[in-house]
């Protein structure tokens, strides 16, 4: 049998899976899915499993069960590429025919001594569950510091501020305002209710250090009892090992068809693919329904006719009962964007699950 290996069921990897088996599948061909968790977590939703609004069985997906998929649990050390071989710790390695790396990313803590150290994260399912019982253990009255004030930063803000009302909690950004990706109307909204909420909010702010009870900027020193981490990403070490070309974030450039060039044999899907928009769970299933597609033309014997990548927008959660958005050039906020969120939510646990 050929193996069709898919390494990582998120977002990306479980789309794939799912349009593959939609399709015909060639008789000699198996798919192995390789995850180091028996489920997908819903990645998208980590925050609120930090903040304890949720508890990790509400994020959990069960992987596909199918005569065509096979699974294989592990950590994945490296990639061969010239030999076509996956390398785990602990197990016997595995070879691939065909192959998909779409194992996500990791934190980038851009160098600043402490940070990997003494700061909590939410990148994985097993950060994220260490996160909530930091948090959970944070006094009354205890300082939280969250550095980034991107996306991630601010619905974790937001999420902690609803299940811990006691908390002093505060957001650091080293840009003017917290969404500066984002239009300032949006940006003036969100701000408006972390002020109404009681969650500080601080721009122009260059993280130096984190110490275990303290975070400097600059030379400034920030008394607090945890730091929570959501200033930048980058792809997994696995990835950052492989020789092959690269942007400037560190993700791997790829043909029309999401393979890498010099070896069309692997495709790569989601935060370790270099595609022109931010690593989203949305971007990753979007070019994983292209993969799918790629892949039945070629076991058709088809030239591929691979369309350009269209994302519907961006929505954000402030709590369970306000939110934001962003349709193409439309800003959305308040009640409205949150209930779209929870669709989406429901939406992608009825279509990957």
């Amino acid at each position: 049998m050929k193996n069709f290996v898919i390494l990582g069921g998120g977002y990306g990897g479980l789309t794939i899976i799912k349009e593959l088996l939609e399709g015909k599948i060639p008789s000699d061909t198996q798919i192995v899915l390789v995850d180091r968790s028996p489920f997908q977590g819903l990645k998208t939703e980590y925050y609120a499993l930090a903040a304890g609004t949720v508890s990790d069985y509400d994020l959990r997906i069960h992987f596909p069960v199918h005569e065509k998929v096979t699974h294989r649990f592990g950590e994945v050390t490296a990639i061969n590429l010239e030999q076509r071989q996956i390398e785990f710790e602990g197990q016997e390695p595995l070879e691939y025919d065909k192959l998909v790396i779409g194992l996500g990313c990791t934190d980038r803590f851009h160098n600043t001594p402490g940070a990997e150290e003494y700061s909590c994260t939410i990148q994985s399912f097993s950060k994220t569950r260490e996160t909530y019982l930091r948090l959970n253990e944070v006094k009354a009255y205890g300082h939280v510091h969250i550095v980034g004030g991107g996306l991630s930063g601010v619905e974790m803000a937001a999420e902690l501020r609803e299940s811990r009302p006691d908390l002093n909690i505060s957001i650091l950004d080293r840009g003017e305002r917290v969404l500066s990706a984002f239009p300032q109307r949006l940006s003036a909204y969100v701000h408006e209710w972390f002020s109404e909420h009681q969650v500080e909010a601080r721009g122009h702010i260059a993280i130096s250090r984190v110490e275990p009870n303290a975070i400097y900027n600059r030379d400034e020193q920030i008394q607090t009892d945890a730091v929570v981490w959501t200033a930048g990403i980058q792809p997994v070490k696995v990835v950052q090992n492989l020789d092959v070309t690269k942007d400037p974030q560190g993700r791997v450039v790829l043909n029309e068809y999401y393979q890498i060039p010099e070896y069309t044999d692997v495709y790569v899907v989601g935060d370790c693919a270099s595609v022109p928009y931010a690593p989203s769970g949305q971007a990753a299933e979007v070019q994983g329904e292209q993969i799918a597609h790629i892949q039945h033309a070629l076991w058709k014997g088809e030239k591929p006719n691979p369309q350009p990548l269209k994302l519907r927008g961006t929505l954000g959660a402030l709590g369970k009962k306000a939110g934001f958005g962003l349709m193409g050039k439309t800003s959305m906020m308040g009640r409205v964007p949150r209930i779209l969120k929870s669709g989406v939510l429901w939406m992608s646990k009825r279509h990957l699950g």
